[in-house]
């Protein structure tokens, strides 16, 4: 079991999603995340004041898969949210030693679905 850990473009969710459901993922957690990479933010003047803002928006996924759906979500992710542009985003797979469904008690991978 791994868990895919993904930062990727507020406007590019609707796509990374689509992408997703082509690839039979279905099972997602989405949240808001603020941060820089390469881009390093950007200038802009408030009241004719200079400020920095190298916090950006960005949306963090994360997707807990059996083995043999790991390729498939990181391509579908990469599909949906590459411009080709800095910024882009990353991807992180983590190894998930357990997993356990509340409802069910089931763990491991039968617990992923």
């Amino acid at each position: 079991m791994k868990l895919i850990i993904a930062y990727i473009q507020p406007e590019k969710l609707s796509n990374v999603k689509q992408e997703l459901y082509k690839a039979e993922v279905f099972k997602i957690s989405v949240a808001n995340a603020m941060g820089c990479g390469q881009q390093k933010g950007y200038h802009e003047a408030y009241r004719g004041v200079d400020i920095e803002v190298n916090l950006l928006k960005k949306v963090r996924l994360e997707i807990a898969v059996n083995e043999s759906f790991v390729k498939p979500t990181v391509d579908a992710i990469i599909k949906g949210a590459r411009t080709g542009q800095i910024g882009d985003g990353k991807i992180f797979i983590l190894d998930l030693p357990e997993c356990i469904r509340i409802r069910t008690g089931e763990t491991g991978g039968v617990a992923i679905g």
